[in-house]
C-alpha cells in the first residue's frame, strides 16, 4: 500500500481522486484549507464521505505553507503527490489577483520544495488548465500539448502556465519526475458552484433567468469527473523519467456549443431556461478542444461519458444536495 498526498482534497476533483485512490487500496493524506472562495459547507460535504474511509488522513492547512507542507511530506513518508489545490476561476482573478499569486504560485513552489527534499520521491502529478492555450477561434483543430502557450488572456491562465515552467525548471535542477495535466472544463456531481453548469441548474430550477456569455457561440470540451479521475490516477501510475515534466491534456475530445450544453441541462431538469445573451467577458476564450492523443498513448485513456449522460447525473446530485 502506498500513501498519496492529495492537495485540494476538499475540492471537486481532489475529493473524487481521493475516493478512487482509497477504494483502490492506497492511503491518502489530504491537505485543504477550506477557504471561502465558494461555500465551505460544500467542501465539508465532500470530506464527510471521505473521513470514515480506512486509510484517509485529513490535514487542515494551506498548502502554500512551505514549512507545513515539508513537515507533512516528511512525517508521512510521501513519495507520490497529486497537487490539485489552486485558486480557481477566470473572472475572480480580475477581482482578487493576489489570491492567485499566493495559492497558485507560492503554493506550487511550496509543493515542489516539499517533493524536492523527500527521500526516494517518485512522482508529482499536478493540475494545469486548458486556459493556458489562450484565445483561439473555433477553427476545427484540437489543442495539442506542443501548441504555443505564451499568450494567456487571464491571470489565472498565466499562473497555471507559470506553474508548468517552474515545474520544468525543478525537474531540470533536481530530477523530480512530474506530470502536468491540462484539464478541460470538468463537470459532475459535487462540482464547483462557480461553474456555469452548476449555476444554470440552480437558476433554471428556481425559474430565474440565466446569462449566456459569448451570446451562446462559445464552445467547450466538457469532461465528466469520472473520466478526469481515470486520467489522473492512470497518469499517477506512469511516472516519466527523472527530471521530465510531462504535459498532458485531459479532455473529452469533443467540443460542444454552449447553447447545446444548456439544452441538455433543460432536458435533465425538465424545464426551459430563460436565457439572456451577453457578450464575452474579459478573460474568456471562444473555444476549447483537447487533443488526447498523448494521454491515450500513455495510459489508454478514453473518455466514456457524454453530456447527455453526465449532466443528468449532476442534476440528480444537485436536487439531493440542495433539497
Amino acid at each position: 500500500m502506498r500513501t498519496v498526498l492529495v492537495t485540494g482534497v476538499a475540492g471537486f476533483v481532489g475529493s473524487h481522486v481521493a475516493h478512487r485512490l482509497l477504494h483502490a487500496g492506497d492511503a491518502v493524506v489530504g491537505v485543504d484549507n477550506f477557504n471561502a472562495y465558494y461555500d465551505p459547507a460544500l467542501k465539508e460535504h465532500r470530506i464527510s464521505s471521505l473521513e470514515p474511509l480506512p486509510g484517509f488522513t485529513l490535514v487542515r492547512m494551506d498548502f502554500a505553507d512551505a514549512e507545513g507542507m515539508s513537515r507533512v511530506v516528511r512525517e508521512h513518508g510521501i513519495r507520490h503527490v497529486v497537487h490539485l489545490g489552486a485558486q480557481a476561476g477566470v473572472r475572480y482573478s480580475l477581482e482578487k489577483p493576489f489570491e492567485y499569486e499566493k495559492s497558485n504560485l507560492a503554493g506550487h513552489l511550496s509543493v515542489l520544495e516539499a517533493c524536492r527534499h523527500a527521500p526516494d520521491f517518485e512522482h508529482l502529478v499536478y493540475a494545469s488548465s486548458s486556459s493556458v492555450y489562450g484565445h483561439r477561434p473555433a477553427s476545427g483543430v484540437a489543442f495539442r500539448e506542443s501548441d504555443r502557450v505564451d499568450e494567456p488572456v487571464s491571470l489565472y491562465a498565466a499562473t497555471k502556465r507559470a506553474c508548468e515552467l517552474i515545474s520544468s525548471t525543478y525537474g531540470h535542477l533536481y530530477g523530480i519526475p512530474q506530470s502536468g495535466l491540462r484539464f478541460f472544463t470538468v463537470y459532475g456531481p459535487a462540482g464547483r458552484p462557480d461553474m456555469a453548469y452548476y449555476s444554470f441548474t440552480q437558476k433554471i430550477l428556481r425559474g430565474e433567468p440565466i446569462e449566456i456569455f459569448g451570446e451562446g457561440n462559445m464552445e467547450r470540451d466538457f469532461t465528466y469527473i469520472d473520466d478526469v479521475v481515470d486520467g489522473v490516477v492512470g497518469v499517477l501510475d506512469r511516472p516519466p523519467e527523472r527530471g521530465v515534466n510531462n504535459i498532458l491534456n485531459i479532455g473529452n475530445d469533443r467540443p460542444e456549443r454552449l447553447l447545446d450544453f444548456v439544452r441538455h441541462i433543460e432536458e435533465a431538469v425538465g424545464r426551459e431556461a430563460r436565457m439572456i445573451l451577453r457578450p464575452m467577458q474579459p478573460g474568456d476564450v471562444v473555444a476549447t478542444w483537447a487533443d488526447i492523443t498523448k494521454i491515450r498513448a500513455l495510459i489508454g485513456y478514453e473518455p466514456k461519458t457524454t453530456l447527455a449522460t453526465g449532466l443528468p447525473k449532476f442534476v440528480e446530485w444537485y436536487r439531493s444536495y440542495a433539497r
